[in-house]
């Protein structure tokens, strides 16, 4: 089953069927506040997801959850307060994120032979204990990351907050956040496929190593100021944007670029490209 496209994609959507209807089941039983709730509920679909990952010893098991997660709770908290102007608005913008990074996962997911390079990574370099950091910082520390990126959408739909301009230019720039991971992704695409050179240096990647990481960011800031404008008292929601900022910035772009400096130009190239920002770099 490993070795067969198919057969994996099916697998992976077991996992994930499982883990939303224990999810669900779990969070209909808890009497917590809304957002604990969603908590403890996101945590045990963790706990599924990460199961059925060690049941076939891959780990990128969980890489869809980044993704499927938001569109999942955005669609259960519709389900029980409704629908309102702001809500819905931000919740197509996350939607077609959701969409977009679950097809591009689609399009880099082989078969369950595949793992995420960083992964493998961790398994070699922590062997006894890669089993709790397999838990604790591949699958947990995300789940938690995006359940607070996903709190503004969940506060919105629960308290039906009112739209106003600011929240909506939140709203276009998310848009726009996630038009530039689409770009970035494309135009990496295409690189791959006809690979002419050690480094990406053409199009975003010219001018930034990582601007799928920036909108990534960009897009949970948005959707936290979108929020905040329209209900400034709950400023303490830009905290999993927050959260998102400092994962990529401490965790996932320093384990990109260790990767990428063993390759022979890098200095150059890293002295040439800006990390985050598509801005021309002076020499």
């Amino acid at each position: 089953m490993k070795n067969n496209r198919i057969a994996s994609i099916v697998y992976v959507l077991v996992a994930y069927v499982v883990a939303t209807v224990v999810g669900v089941l779990v969070y209909k039983k808890l009497s917590f506040p809304i957002a604990y709730s969603l908590l403890v509920a996101d945590v045990v679909a963790t706990i599924v997801v990460f199961a059925f990952g060690c049941i076939v010893g891959n780990a990128s098991v969980y890489d869809p959850y980044w993704s499927v997660q938001p569109l999942i709770i955005g669609v259960a908290m519709f389900s029980t307060y409704g629908i309102s102007p702001l809500s819905l608005l931000m919740f197509a913008v996350v939607f077609v994120w959701g969409v977009r990074l679950t097809g591009n996962w689609l399009h880099e997911f082989h078969d369950l032979t595949y793992q995420d390079w960083r992964y493998t990574m961790l398994a070699q370099k922590t062997k006894f204990f890669y089993p709790v950091v397999n838990f604790l910082g591949i699958h947990l520390v995300p789940t938690l990351v995006v359940w607070g990126c996903v709190l503004p959408l969940v506060d919105a739909i629960v308290y039906r907050l009112e739209l106003n301009v600011f929240s909506v230019v939140f709203v276009v720039l998310g848009l726009g956040a996630v038009a530039l991971q689409t770009v970035a992704d494309v135009q990496m695409h295409k690189f791959r496929k006809n690979r002419t050179s050690t480094f990406m240096r053409q199009g975003l990647w010219k001018y930034s190593r990582h601007p799928n990481y920036l909108g990534e960011i960009c897009l949970w800031w948005c959707m936290a100021l979108a929020c905040v404008c329209a209900h400034p008292s709950m400023w303490y929601l830009c905290a999993g944007a927050l959260a998102n900022t400092m994962l990529f910035a401490f965790v996932s772009i320093p384990m990109a670029d260790g990767r990428q400096s063993k390759k022979p130009g890098w200095d150059s190239y890293k002295k040439q490209t800006r990390a985050l920002l598509p801005i021309y770099k002076k020499q």
